[in-house]
């Protein structure tokens, strides 16, 4: 069991390779991917979807994002959980708040970017972005706010000068790791990786998004330290109930048989919860 889960995840980020950290926007989500990956992410978008049922363009509410983070780490004590805190839910001191608040919640990290609302997906059109002073400003307080927590700084620049301007400027601070979202190619992300210079550098891959859709070696190759999955879970999620309903509506609502082996059923689904169970003691 881990306590200081800010240097635990940096230990992780600092091995050799690309470290993966899966998407997850509800709690079973977390289920099935604990099962597969050891470091979750908290995805805006994600969450969004699940909880409200509303595009990622700024309606959630900080003290949800808390709440699920706690339930995520009460399950789950031995992954990292990186959150995903948009703009920092509004100005500089709430953005140390929710910081603190986290931390106690038991977050590994968090991705501040440094949009202006309001605000969008990082893979949409329409993003606009804060002058630099004031979003340094406000990393400043979610640094000094901090413990252990590890802290990703984001830019949403789209064009090519200001997104490499501000990589550098991101990379001189206290940060742990520059995420520059919307990376259009390999070539963008070399001139990235470039302007980070030491700095640990993650990744956002996004089902349809902007960026490329690159393997792990491919961007350990390209001097990536992390990757985040922001919606496999999600969009599979989508896809399979979206199946699973027409079939039931073509037989005439007569259900599957679990025992063929293509479906879940109750004891598989109690099988797996029951894991969480067994986390919550651990913790």
């Amino acid at each position: 069991m881990v306590r200081d889960r800010g240097s635990a995840l940096r230990q992780a980020v600092a091995e050799p390779g690309t470290t993966p950290l899966v998407g997850v926007y509800d709690m079973y989500s977390a289920s099935v991917a604990a099962g597969h990956y050891e470091a979750f992410f908290l995805s805006g978008f994600g969450f969004a979807a699940s909880f409200y049922g509303l595009p990622d363009v700024g309606f959630i509410a900080w003290p949800d994002m808390v709440a699920f983070t706690e339930r995520l780490r009460a399950a789950f004590p031995d992954h990292h959980l990186l959150v995903d805190i948009d703009d920092g839910y509004g100005d500089p001191e709430v953005a140390g708040h929710v910081v603190r608040r986290l931390e106690q919640a038991g977050a590994s990290g968090v991705i501040l970017e440094d949009q202006q609302r309001p605000r969008r997906c990082g893979h949409a059109e329409g993003k606009q972005i804060l002058p630099l002073r004031q979003y340094l400003d406000k990393l400043d307080r979610v640094l000094d706010a901090r413990r252990d927590l590890f802290v990703v700084a984001r830019t949403d620049a789209t064009e090519e000068s200001e997104m490499l301007l501000r990589t550098k400027e991101l990379a001189a601070t206290e940060t742990d790791m520059v995420l520059v979202d919307g990376v259009r190619s390999a070539a963008q992300l070399k001139l990235v990786r470039d302007a980070a210079g030491d700095k640990p550098l993650l990744f956002n891959q996004i089902g349809g998004g902007k960026s490329p859709r690159f393997s792990l070696t491919e961007l350990t190759g390209l001097g990536v330290d992390a990757a985040i999955y922001s919606t496999p879970c999600l969009f599979a999620a989508h896809r399979a109930m979206e199946a699973a309903l027409a079939e039931l509506k073509a037989s005439d609502g007569r259900l599957p048989d679990p025992s063929a082996g293509r479906d879940v059923g109750v004891a598989g689904s109690t099988e797996l919860l029951a894991r969480n169970l067994a986390g919550r003691r651990r913790g």
